[in-house]
């Protein structure tokens, strides 16, 4: 609805708007200064992958891939402490140990200390 005598006036947005080209920058800069304000460092070869060392020689290590993340790391309370921290500041959810991400498979054996990853699903399309 316009009102007389202010046709051309504009609002300035504050927070960008979901579906604008700019959503995607404003999202990764949010996420990126979270994880700095938590003491996390990007890595210099991929600005998607943060670093987390502890005195104790322990660390955790977070993948984002647009709106996926993998978390990683010896330090399960650390983990469930960031984790506790997204919540309060983003909309998410928690969707427990990882099985598959990005098309890959994940397959662990804690008993044995092993891990498996496969692709195998994406090389059938092909």
């Amino acid at each position: 609805m316009l009102t007389k005598g202010k046709e051309n006036f504009v609002c300035k947005l504050r927070k960008s708007l979901y579906g604008l080209k700019q959503a995607p920058r404003q999202w990764y800069r949010k996420f990126d200064s979270f994880m700095i304000d938590h003491g996390y460092n990007k890595t210099s070869f991929d600005h998607c992958v943060f670093v987390k060392k502890f005195p104790n020689g322990k660390y955790i290590i977070l993948l984002l891939y647009v709106d996926d993340m993998l978390i990683v790391g010896h330090d399960k309370n650390g983990i469930q402490s960031l984790k506790r921290e997204f919540i309060k500041s983003f909309e998410m959810k928690d969707l427990g140990p990882t099985k598959q991400i990005l098309g890959m498979k994940i397959v662990r054996d804690r008993k044995n200390g092993k891990l498996w990853l496969s692709q195998q699903n994406i090389l059938r399309r092909y």
